[in-house]
């Protein structure tokens, strides 16, 4: 639905992007006033094109579903928020000058796949594995898939300590919300029921 409206602002899209991201200077100068919070929940509501959306939902669709059924709808939604604050304080604390504004929901999904590593490390998902120009479709264990996708989200971080452009991807809030996810989530979800 927000990413509907931001296809239909055409020129206007720069100017509202400003106006809703987070941008990390003006969040450093301003502190954590009414509107600054305002634009932390707001950013995580915009995408910066089809592909930021697609991958972004391909990734809540296949985690997301089951760490929501362990939580409930409303304490995952509190979660999703919550870990999503923390990857783009992260992502501030890393670049804190940084006039260019930050948007996506990137920062709360990974909170997501922190969680499901933990309440689900040994589920399997479904991964396509290049083996030269072969592609194979293979059950990895979450604790493989999802330690992989962390490391390589730590050594793209790290990587980019040292680099001199802005960054179009926000690793440390990845990072920050992937370990954020993994701190909070036995604070949300509860022991599983079995009936019987």
């Amino acid at each position: 639905m927000f990413f509907a409206y931001e296809l239909s602002l055409g020129k206007y899209l720069d100017f509202y992007i400003y106006s809703h991201g987070v941008i990390p200077a003006m969040l450093v100068a301003e502190g954590f006033t009414a509107e600054q919070i305002t634009r932390l929940t707001t950013a995580m509501f915009l995408h910066g094109g089809w592909f930021h959306v697609l991958s972004n939902m391909l990734y809540l669709w296949i985690f997301g579903d089951n760490v929501e059924d362990r939580m409930g709808h409303f304490k995952y939604l509190v979660f999703y928020l919550l870990t999503g604050y923390v990857a783009t304080i992260a992502h501030v604390l890393y670049t804190p000058v940084s006039p260019v504004p930050m948007i996506g929901a990137s920062g709360a999904i990974a909170g997501v796949l922190g969680a499901y590593l933990i309440l689900f490390p040994y589920a399997r998902v479904l991964t396509l594995v290049f083996i030269f120009i072969f592609i194979q479709i293979v059950p990895i264990p979450a604790l493989i898939f999802l330690g992989i996708w962390f490391v390589l989200q730590f050594l793209n971080g790290t990587a980019s300590l040292s680099a001199q452009t802005a960054q179009s991807v926000a690793f440390w809030a990845h990072i920050g919300g992937f370990v954020s996810g993994m701190l909070l989530v036995k604070l949300f979800a509860g022991r599983r029921r079995y009936a019987g």
